[in-house]
């Protein structure tokens, strides 16, 4: 049995007797990493050539780690079907057996239809009729879509083997097995080998990219385009097709494939530069780096037509584990109209429709000039005309392929094109006689060909195409808003004197202020990335632009207690420390400086608010936060408040049924349950020693995009652990800690585990008929509960009741399949064990907590 440490997070598990190759931890770019290790390797067989690869995916058990996707899997999928020939008819390579994915079942789950989603976008004509498009259009579309899928839309279960992980180990194949022995834990076993898989990631690390990107200085222009990526999703050595769009100093982005955040931070842009993504399609080459984007402390704005925006919504959903109308709760969605010039700002946008397996638009961009319009068309993806005549030649409308084609060749100033070949992407060959300015190929990760070469240029990492050029400094403008937003309440004219000062660019790596040292110099960030490090820190605190730097120990003349150095090209406005000790004593500022930077400062200790939230926005949450001290053995009461609870000084105990199982210490948090769902912590809480402890409104956290998302992979990693495998007696027992506070309700939430943990003891007995009476006791007593349940809702006015009577009504069929199952023998004590751990998880946690709060909070229930 041999392991390979791929990169951060990523393993590579072979076991050549068995033909098992396990690609462990699939974040994005996982394949590119596997070419760069040559464990993906081009091979000939009986006269074909394809690529190795793995077999098998083993996935974490959370989604989300270090605020990424942990599981990515939709492009080892396609290696392992297409490029190594799994699925292809008559292939050497095809011996019936198909891709096995490894994991919980949740994870396996949300990756199917993640990949459902990946592959076809919208499913049906109801679908994108839904999404805003004509009826006679979604035929159209239809008719394309099921040209590129053979006819037929399919199933993930079509191609993929399910391999779900229990407390048992479970063969893989050949003898192989894997056995989950914690959080992201494994252990494989193959006779007397063994091998120890640890997918978790510590506080601050995150997964790298497959390529080194340098460091690039960008001037703001009025309206240019930046080369941010030519390759696909198969090119090791560069980011897959993307651009960015200047206009007015602002940025913009086009597209968001993997690894956003080497992209920008190569760059030298921070998230808060970011003005809005221009987004085409759901492929993950194109949509793996959303969470860069929700990595921010605004909802970054999303412009996409509906029907591009719900295929990508439904997909993110499957990842998240999330409704997809929790897509707006982290973008602030701009939907556009197809083949209609769209006014944003002065920048004029026009999304045309492109056949593509999923919806797809091409982008057309301009803004007036002086002798008429500048132009830039973003041509991702498109289809070859070879593909589009064959489309037209068997039952596609002429029409539809007649505009296509037209749309393509319309002339550009700048044009960048999709040219990867195939069945789903473009050929160069269709564009010779393009009368575009310019013509850029992209979007494959061979190296161009001398007629390609004839046809269009390349573009490298980082390089620009200045369209009109900007005649004015971006940057003192920023600046100008930041110190604004910074010093509302200061004149106009004082803040002119801060703006008289130098801009300096400061090279990559390079440290503004030492640990320890005086600060002459306190600095506003304009555009870039620094990182603030302290000895005594687990993790370094992320700033980005608007960040003010050195103004603690500027204000109190002490040395600075951490060390800041730029990540990538940064561009600061320089303030020297006796003028700026002067302008805000002046304005009668310095206490509350003072004490809104010790709070920052504090927050940038601590995971939940320590990375990329504007001074700005830590500065309204000081603002709102109360400070409590409590003694030693006091119990902090989190129930029916909409708040966090951030662990200043000393530290929380958290107790569960009594016995102490966790303890919170400085910057640390408690109460994500309660604040992401309205729902009830299983745990009870006390102070161990003195502590002081910090009340942050739970409104304001889910207002922001990295602090809400941070909340849902802190939830997601405490409910994975939650349901790691006990021995216990009972299989489901019930503390007092799943109370709802609801007593009539709870009694009855008690009655459902005890039959719960009846079923598990009958399946494990193998006593079938038992079994299968045990399962009728409990769907008719489920029925029972839940029209109690409805009936306290009606009678209380919960204004919720018709979305919950639904849910139980989908839990009920769920229920009725797993009893059909167990009946049958197609289902098992797994399944059921699923069933219910889900149940608790999002049902009684969440859905009931939230009645049960509003009825509570009425004061007119009795019990």
């Amino acid at each position: 049995m041999q392991i390979v440490e791929v990169a951060t997070g990523t393993f590579w598990l072979e076991v050549p007797e068995a033909d098992l190759r396990v690609l462990c931890g699939c974040p994005a770019d996982a394949v590119k990493h596997l070419m760069k290790r040559g464990l993906i390797r081009r091979v000939t067989r009986d006269g074909v050539t394809f690529e190795t690869g793995p077999n098998a995916v083993l996935l974490s058990d959370v989604a989300l780690q270090g605020g990424e996707f942990c599981n990515l899997s939709e492009f080892p999928v396609l290696q392992m079907l297409y490029r190594q020939g799994m699925i292809l008819p008559g292939h050497p390579n095809n011996d019936g057996a198909k891709p096995m994915l490894i994991g919980l079942r949740e994870q396996i789950a949300a990756q199917m239809e993640y990949i459902r989603r990946g592959n076809y976008g919208l499913v049906s004509e109801e679908e994108l009729c839904e999404a805003q498009v004509p009826p006679d259009i979604a035929a159209d579309w239809m008719a394309v879509k099921l040209r590129f899928a053979f006819g037929s839309i399919r199933g993930p279960d079509d191609l993929l083997t399910r391999m779900p992980l229990d407390d048992a180990p479970l063969e893989i194949r050949g003898g192989v097995t894997v056995r989950r022995l914690d959080m992201n834990v494994f252990e494989f076993r193959y006779g007397d080998d063994t091998a120890i898989v640890d997918l978790n990631l510590d506080h601050g690390q995150h997964y790298a990219p497959p390529f080194s990107l340098g460091y690039h200085s960008l001037r703001r222009e009025y309206f240019a385009v930046v080369h941010s990526g030519e390759g696909d999703g198969w090119d090791p050595n560069r980011p897959s097709m993307s651009s960015i769009l200047m206009f007015q100093g602002r940025i913009f982005l086009i597209d968001a494939g993997p690894n956003l955040h080497a992209v920008l931070g190569a760059l030298g842009i921070g998230i808060h530069e970011v003005d809005g993504l221009f987004h085409t399609h759901c492929h993950d080459d194109h949509f793996a780096g959303l969470t860069t984007l929700v990595r921010a402390d605004h909802r970054v704005r999303y412009y996409a037509t509906p029907a591009v925006r719900a295929s990508v919504s439904k997909k993110l959903a499957a990842l998240m584990g999330a409704d997809e109308s929790a897509f707006k709760d982290y973008f602030d969605v701009q939907d556009l109209d197809w083949d209609t010039w769209n006014d944003i700002e002065g920048l004029e946008v026009k999304p045309i429709f492109s056949p593509h397996p999923v919806e797809n638009s091409i982008f057309v961009f301009r803004t007036l000039w002086e002798d008429g319009w500048r132009s830039y068309a973003h041509y991702a993806d498109i289809a070859s005309f070879r593909v589009l005549d064959q489309m037209a030649a068997n039952g596609v409308s002429s029409e539809l392929i007649t505009k296509v084609k037209r749309d393509y060749l319309l002339p550009a100033d700048l044009k960048k094109i999709d040219i990867g070949g195939g069945l789903i992407h473009g050929h160069a060959d269709d564009f010779a006689d393009d009368d575009s300015g310019k013509i850029i190929l992209a979007h494959t990760a061979m190296p161009l060909t001398p007629k390609q070469k004839e046809i269009g240029s390349g573009a490298a990492f980082g390089t620009s195409d200045v369209l009109v050029p900007a005649l004015q400094d971006y940057g003192m403008r920023f600046a100008h808003s930041y110190l604004l937003a910074y010093f509302p309440e200061v004149p106009a004219h004082q803040l002119r004197i801060l703006l008289n000062h130098p801009v300096r660019l400061i090279n990559p790596e390079t440290i503004l202020i030492r640990e320890g040292r005086p600060c002459y110099t306190v600095y506003l960030i304009l555009s870039g990335t620094v990182e603030a490090i302290s000895g005594g820190r687990r993790r370094s605190a992320i700033m980005t632009a608007g960040a003010v730097i050195g103004e603690l120990a500027a204000l109190n003349d002490t040395p600075s207690r951490e060390t800041v150095r730029a990540q990538g090209f940064v561009r600061v406005l320089c303030l020297p420390t006796p003028l700026y000790r002067t302008f805000v004593a002046r304005n009668g500022l310095a206490d509350r400086i003072i004490r809104m930077a010790d709070m920052r400062r504090f927050f940038n200790n601590t995971w939940l608010l320590g990375e990329n939230l504007s001074a700005h926005v830590h500065n309204r949450i000081a603002g709102r936060t109360q400070e409590t001290i409590f003694a030693d053995g006091n119990e902090i009461v989190i129930q029916g408040a909409d708040r966090m609870l951030i662990v200043r000084e000393g530290a929380i105990e958290k107790l569960l049924d009594g016995n102490v199982v966790d303890r919170v210490e400085a910057g640390g948090h408690v109460g994500v349950a309660e604040v992401l769902f309205s729902g009830r912590t299983f745990f009870r809480y006390r102070a161990a020693g003195r502590t002081v402890v910090l009340a942050v409104p739970g409104g304001m956290l889910r207002e922001i995009p990295i602090t809400r998302l941070k909340m849902v992979e802190d939830y997601q990693r405490r409910m994975a652990r939650m349901f790691t495998p006990r021995e216990e007696e009972q299989a489901f027992p019930w503390m007092h800690d799943y109370a709802t506070g609801i007593p009539g309700m709870d009694r009855q939430h008690q009655r459902l585990f005890d039959l719960a943990s009846l079923v598990v003891e009958a399946a494990r007995a193998g006593e079938k008929d038992r079994l299968i009476a045990v399962l009728d006791d409990m769907l008719s007593f489920t029925r029972q509960h839940f029209g109690d349940e409805e009936r306290l809702m009606s009678d209380t006015g919960y204004p919720q009741l018709p979305e919950h009577a639904r849910i139980h009504a989908s839990l009920l069929d769920e229920m009725v399949r797993v009893r059909q199952g167990c009946q049958e023998q197609s289902a098992d004590e797994r399944d059921f064990h699923h069933f219910f751990q889900t149940w608790i998880i999002s049902h009684i946690f969440k859905d009931d907590s939230r009645y049960a709060r509003y009825i509570v909070e009425r004061g007119d229930y009795v019990a």
